[in-house]
């Protein structure tokens, strides 16, 4: 039986093309929405999810932070992928054709070089991958779409320019989610991290306090995002900590986190991309 990896979006899109990169062997479904490609995985009708959390132009991406707690699925693994958005134009078009460019909300303003020195009037789309496919549905060569040379590929389009994008660090953080958790066997030459997610208790200088055990214990915290309740209360963190829960260190810490924070809840331990070690020695 074939397996198969959900992600928002429509084919073509970025997710797609990670899911494609991490797993060549399985089948993607698009979905409408993250929580419909949460929900393929929750009914079963996907072995895993691929949805992206940040984006080094756009920020966060996802609320994950709302959506795993509630679904039940575990990070196992992430995934890095560089952006790089081309400029698609319908069979035969030329660039002197373009008037209009189609693109999501965050491809758009990564690519305000190409769309100012064309004069192209911008239109948002919900999806990259989609705008491209309405763009060849169309068949107007006045209108072009930014989105990946995969989109063009499925879509039937022209790749009029490709690396389109302004920054050359255009890269995504994808998170894989599974129905079961799979945490690694701790081996202490292999890097992971491990998320997870707290609340504070409603005391002075409490996140400090909770937080306190990761320097002491040298555990490097490398993402760290507060939320706040519906009656903006109780605050919520989401945090990705370098470590395996085997680790010492990492339990020492757990365990002093647990003196001042409630409803910890555990998200999942996975190997830290090779992204992480390139990114550091630079």
């Amino acid at each position: 039986m074939v397996k198969k990896i959900s992600f928002q979006g429509f084919h073509g899109a970025y997710s797609d093309m990670s899911c494609r990169v991490v797993f060549p062997g399985y089948q993607t479904l698009p979905c409408e929405t993250f929580e419909d490609a949460f929900r393929a995985v929750i009914e079963d009708n996907t072995d895993l999810a691929m949805i992206p959390v940040d984006n080094t132009l756009a920020g966060r991406v996802a609320d994950v932070h709302h959506l795993l707690p509630k679904s039940g699925l575990s990070i196992i693994g992430e995934n890095f992928l560089k952006v790089e958005h081309a400029l698609l134009g319908v069979k035969g078009a030329k660039i002197s054709d373009l008037q209009h460019v189609h693109s999501h909300i965050h491809a758009l303003p990564q690519c305000r070089k190409i769309i100012k020195e064309l004069g192209l009037k911008p239109h948002v789309h919900a999806d990259t991958a989609g705008a491209a496919r309405e763009v060849a549905e169309k068949g107007d060569k006045a209108h072009a779409a930014i989105a990946s040379t995969l989109s063009a590929e499925i879509y039937g389009m022209d790749i009029l320019k490709a690396d389109v994008q302004d920054a050359d660090h255009n890269t995504t953080r994808f998170l894989i989610l599974s129905k079961e958790a799979q945490v690694p066997r701790f081996d202490p030459d292999q890097a992971y991290v491990t998320s997870f997610i707290f609340k504070v208790r409603n005391i002075p200088a409490a996140l400090y306090k909770a937080l306190g055990g990761f320097s002491t214990n040298g555990i490097n915290i490398v993402k760290l995002e507060s939320y706040v309740d519906p009656n903006f209360q109780a605050a919520q963190f989401y945090v990705d900590v370098m470590g395996h829960p085997e680790s010492r260190p990492l339990q020492l810490a757990m365990e002093e986190l647990g003196f001042f924070a409630r409803e910890v809840t555990m998200l999942g331990t996975y190997p830290a991309h090779d992204f992480r070690h390139k990114a550091h020695t630079r």
